[in-house]
């Protein structure tokens, strides 16, 4: 008997089975737990000080190439402040550190400067307020561990910044580890779609609160927010008339013009960078922009790591009442960089804005980038679009522990976006070895956060470096 040809249109078993190119979540939750027989997670509880550590002061210096000579005082000063202002603005450092501890081998998408104020709530371009990571200036492919434990010990030195115990300061730490180690179990349940869909809005937030000042405060606060409109509250106060054109008022430090910019010349050059920065946008927005007409750009002094980089603000007009204000920032390679992956973007712009796309369950309308003046690259966003941030310095104890819990939330669903919710939970296990571990890293990092800062305090009076306090 003649054998038939198989009908190319129905593949036997063997070739369907091929064509499946998906591992089941069970599966990829199997190769998790399996990691821990690689990399117990008591592990991740160790922070060693190597013999070879590099002079702290000599990485915070190194991290100044490029910025501009006058405003690296100001870095300092606000560094000094205290040892979370010190944490904040060392971010390269505690990089370096973090490529020495364990990780499962698991990656996602890295904020990369994962400290509590790097969070915050803002308007969706529904203006639905949510509350998600609102900084990715450092933000690369890496281990997921790292972000989770810049987070956890962010909490530990505000907690001491406020005087609490030291057992709130290492319950703040677990909480958030807790917190990331339970939503990633139900982000591992969810459908890819619903993780992407999933997001904390700001008023089922506020109102599953259990303690009644807070939810009321808070209210308070996110009506004030609301209330101070770019158009009405932030344009009168950030401008004035100068010959006929509105402009920028000058606030040194903070907000200033450079000779530079205060000529013809560099508006010019300005407007062609402005240019460049639309195409990066959709059709859309880049016809909504097509509408304004660019103004003015100052120099604008923004947080502490950021400081001494090029960050300026651009003041855009369609009439006379009728003002779009974009902050634009420069980009330079991550710190992760000398530890993780190199980034897969020419434009280092760009690479913040795609990260901050990955991770954000929405994110500014106006994101884009450019490459401006002398090579340097560069992002833009909104200024001031309802944008609100934690204030550690008011909270107390049970409040701290509240939000521990909310923004370990907010990284695992950030993290789940781009990396395999199901693996890293298998990892994280059910009970709380890994919790526990986080806490006891977390809290021997801030002690090295502290004796790092004081190197920085005894640095400037020595004379080797100079800051520039404040009042």
């Amino acid at each position: 008997m003649t054998k038939q040809p198989r009908n190319p249109k129905q593949p036997d078993s063997r070739q369907k089975k091929a064509a499946l190119h998906f591992i089941p979540a069970s599966e990829r939750r199997a190769r998790g737990r399996a990691l821990r027989d690689v990399v117990p997670r008591r592990d991740h509880s160790v922070w060693t000080l190597s013999p070879n550590r590099r002079d702290p002061i000599a990485v915070l210096e190194e991290s100044n190439s490029g910025r501009i000579p006058e405003l690296i005082p100001i870095r300092y000063g606000r560094m000094m402040k205290s040892p979370f202002t010190f944490f904040r603005g060392s971010a390269a450092l505690m990089a370096m550190d973090l490529a020495s501890t364990p990780t499962s081998g698991l990656m996602v998408q890295l904020c990369g400067d994962c400290h509590l104020l790097n969070f915050g709530a803002y308007a969706t371009p529904e203006r639905n307020i949510i509350v998600d990571i609102n900084d990715f200036d450092e933000t690369l492919p890496g281990p997921w561990e790292w972000d989770l434990k810049r987070l956890a010990t962010s909490f530990v030195l505000a907690c001491r910044g406020n005087d609490f115990k030291s057992d709130i300061c290492r319950e703040a730490a677990q909480s958030v580890a807790r917190s990331y180690r339970k939503s990633m179990r139900e982000f591992s349940e969810m459908t890819v779609l619903d993780i992407w869909y999933s997001k904390m809005d700001l008023d089922t937030y506020l109102a599953g609160m259990q303690n009644k000042e807070f939810r009321e405060d808070a209210n308070a606060l996110v009506k004030r927010v609301k209330s101070k409109s770019i158009r009405e509250y932030y344009f009168p106060k950030l401008t004035l008339e100068r010959h006929g054109r509105r402009v920028f008022k000058d606030n040194p430090p903070l907000v200033y013009h450079t000779d530079e910019q205060r000529e013809q010349e560099f508006l010019e050059t300005a407007k062609r960078v402005f240019l460049d920065y639309k195409t990066t946008v959709n059709a859309a927005r880049h016809a909504l922009l097509d509408r304004y007409t660019l103004m003015d750009v100052a120099m604008k002094i923004v947080g502490i790591g950021s400081v001494g980089t090029y960050c300026a603000v651009v003041l855009l007009m369609a009439d006379e009442n009728d003002p779009l204000i974009l902050q634009v920032k420069e980009a330079r390679d991550s710190v992760l960089a000398p530890y993780a992956s190199k980034s897969t973007y020419d434009n280092h712009g760009r690479r913040v804005v795609e990260g901050q796309r990955l991770m954000q369950a929405h994110s500014d309308s106006f994101l884009g980038w450019a490459r401006g003046p002398r090579g340097r690259d560069m992002y833009f966003r909104q200024l001031k679009d309802m944008k609100m941030s934690p204030v550690p310095e008011v909270w107390m104890p049970e409040r701290a522990l509240e939000v521990a819990k909310s923004l370990g939330w907010v990284l695992a669903r950030a993290h789940a976006r781009s990396g395999d919710a199901a693996s890293i939970s298998g990892y994280l296990g059910a009970k709380d070895v890994f919790d526990k571990a986080i806490a006891d890293f977390a809290v021997a990092y801030a002690d090295q956060t502290e004796r790092d800062h004081k190197a920085l305090v005894a640095a400037v009076r020595a004379g080797r470096l100079e800051a520039f306090i404040e009042r």
